[in-house]
C-alpha cells in the first residue's frame, strides 16, 4: 500500500535480537518473555515481578579482580566483568539445566568473543546506529515491558543501573544485528529454478499436521441428557442458520447472534492452525471442500456445529488468499508520563463519544491526529498481513469491521484504531513466488549466520587470559 504512513510501517524482520542490553536490567528474569507476549489495550505499568527484581548470584569474583583482562580479541579486552556480568544474566534468565560452573564460564566467554568479532567487524564496515534507530529500540525495550521511555529511565536509575551504560548494549545489539542481516543476506541467494523446484516438491498431498485450516463456526449447545424433542429443535435451529448462510446472510453475523461456542465474538472464527489440531470430526467434513463452503449440521458431545471453509491450505505452500483489513487511527505523541496520561485521557474520551454516536472519527483524526493520515480522517487504506508494526496489527486484527479498539500504546505513541472494513483478495503469482523466496532464505539464514561466524571468529586474534586468575 503506497499511502502507508511510515510510523505504522513493519520493518523487515530481523535475526533474533539477543537481548543482552535488556537482560542488563532489573527485569532480566522475565526479560525473554516479556517480549513475546502480544500488544495490549494501555494499562497502568505493573511492578516487576518479585523473582525478576532478586539479585542476580554474587560474583565469587572479589571487586578488585573485576576489571581484569580475561580475553584479548584483536587487541580489545574483555573484562571479568563482562563475564561475570554475562553470567549472571543468564543464571537469572535459565537458572535450570545450566551446564557446571566451569563449562557455562568457557561457553559465555566463547560467546562473548564471537559477538565482540562481530561488533568490531561492524564498525570497521561502516555500519552506525543513529539517534533515531537507537531511541526507537529504546523506546521498543520500554513499551514491551509495559512501562514509558521515561519509567524505564527511572527504573534503570532506582536500581543503580547506568543509562549511558544501557545505550551502549543497546547499540551493540543493533549492530550485530545489522551486521548479521547484511552478512547473511549476501551469502543467501534465491533462484528462480530452486523456487520452481520448492513448489513441484510440496504440491502433492500432505499429512495433517502439514495442512492448514481456519474454520468458523456457529456452535448450538446441547444439555446433557437432552431428550429427543430438545435435540430435535436444537438440530433444526442449527440447520436453519446453515439455511441462512447459504442464502446469502453473513456468517459472522450468525455466529455472533446465534452461536453458544466461546469464540462468538470474533464471528465464530477458530483460527489458523494445523489440521491435526482440530477434532477429527471437523477435519473429515471439510476434507476437500473448497474456500468459503458451508458443513453441517454435525453432532457432537457439545451439541451441533455448522462450519465455514475460510481457508485450508498445505502449510508448505503459500496461501492462494489473504485478508486484507481498511482501518483508520488517531496518533498522539506524547513526550513524557504526564503528557502520556493525558493523552490516554482524551482518547478514551473520544472512544466514549464514538460509541455514543456522538462525534465521527474522521472528525476527530483530522482535527486531532499527529500522523500522516491526519488530512484523511485517519485513513490508512487497504492494507496486507504484515504491513504495519506487530502491536499495531495484533490489536487491529481483533476488530470486528465498525468496533473500535481501546486505546493502544506501540513505539510511535498512542493509538485509537477502528477497523472499516475487511475483504478477501487472491494473492497474485508473484507474492506466491516471493513467500517461497522468504521461506527458503529463513530456512537457509542460520547455516549462512553460523559459517560466517565462525569464518570471521576464526581471522581473529583471540588471546586467552582465564588461566591468568
Amino acid at each position: 500500500m503506497n499511502n502507508l504512513p511510515s510510523s505504522l510501517r513493519a520493518r523487515p524482520a530481523p535475526l533474533p535480537l539477543l537481548l543482552w542490553a535488556l537482560a542488563g536490567c532489573l527485569w532480566a528474569g522475565t526479560a525473554h518473555a516479556q517480549l513475546q507476549r502480544p500488544a495490549q489495550a494501555v494499562t497502568a505499568p505493573q511492578a516487576a515481578p518479585a523473582a525478576a527484581r532478586s539479585a542476580a548470584p554474587p560474583s565469587a569474583v572479589p571487586v578488585r579482580d573485576l576489571n581484569r583482562i580475561v580475553a584479548l580479541v584483536n587487541s580489545e579486552p574483555i573484562t571479568e566483568r563482562e563475564l561475570r556480568t554475562r553470567i549472571e544474566r543468564v543464571q537469572a534468565t535459565q537458572g535450570a539445566n545450566l551446564p557446571p560452573a566451569a563449562e557455562l564460564e568457557r561457553q559465555l566467554l566463547e560467546a562473548l568473543i564471537i559477538e565482540r568479532t562481530q561488533t568490531q567487524w561492524a564498525r570497521a564496515s561502516g555500519i552506525v546506529i543513529d539517534a533515531a534507530a537507537l531511541a526507537e529500540a529504546e523506546a521498543t525495550v520500554a513499551r514491551q515491558n509495559g512501562v514509558t521511555v521515561a519509567q524505564l529511565h527511572q527504573r534503570l536509575q532506582a536500581d543503580g543501573l547506568s543509562l549511558s551504560g544501557f545505550r551502549a548494549n543497546l547499540e551493540n545489539e543493533l549492530l550485530l544485528l545489522r551486521v548479521r542481516e547484511r552478512e547473511v543476506a549476501a551469502r543467501v541467494r534465491i533462484t528462480e529454478l530452486e523456487i520452481d523446484a520448492y513448489l513441484r516438491q510440496h504440491s502433492s498431498a500432505v499429512a495433517a499436521a502439514q495442512t492448514a485450516l481456519h474454520l468458523a463456526q456457529i456452535v448450538i449447545a446441547l444439555p446433557e441428557g437432552a431428550d429427543a424433542a430438545t435435540v430435535a429443535e436444537r438440530q433444526a435451529r442449527a440447520a436453519d442458520l446453515l439455511r441462512r448462510a447459504r442464502a446469502g446472510e453473513d456468517f459472522a453475523a450468525l455466529a455472533r447472534q446465534h452461536s453458544d461456542g466461546p469464540e462468538r465474538g470474533a464471528g465464530g472464527q477458530m483460527g489458523l492452525r494445523s489440521a491435526d489440531r482440530y477434532p477429527t470430526l471437523f477435519v473429515e467434513a471439510v476434507r476437500g471442500q473448497p474456500r468459503g463452503a458451508l458443513v453441517g449440521p454435525l453432532r457432537s458431545g457439545a451439541g451441533f456445529h455448522v462450519l465455514q471453509v475460510l481457508e485450508q491450505r498445505n502449510l508448505n505452500l503459500p496461501p492462494t488468499h489473504l485478508t486484507q483489513t481498511r482501518a483508520r487511527h488517531i496518533l498522539l505523541r506524547p513526550t513524557n508520563a504526564a503528557e502520556e496520561a493525558a493523552a490516554l485521557q482524551r482518547l478514551s474520551e473520544w472512544r466514549a463519544r464514538l460509541l455514543a454516536g456522538t462525534a465521527r472519527f474522521e472528525d476527530l483524526a483530522r482535527e486531532h491526529s499527529q500522523d500522516g493520515s491526519a488530512p484523511e480522517g485517519g485513513d490508512l487504506g487497504w492494507a496486507s498481513p504484515g504491513q504495519f508494526v506487530p502491536e499495531f496489527e495484533q490489536t487491529m486484527n481483533r476488530l470486528a469491521p465498525g468496533e473500535v479498539a481501546q486505546p493502544l500504546r506501540s513505539r510511535f505513541g498512542l493509538h485509537l484504531i477502528e477497523v472499516v472494513q475487511r475483504r478477501e483478495v487472491e494473492t497474485s503469482a508473484l507474492e506466491r513466488r516471493n513467500w517461497v523466496r522468504a521461506r527458503l532464505r529463513e530456512q537457509r539464514s542460520e547455516q549462512a549466520y553460523e559459517e560466517w561466524a565462525r569464518e570471521l571468529r576464526g581471522r581473529a586474534y583471540v588471546e586467552l587470559r582465564l588461566s591468568e586468575r
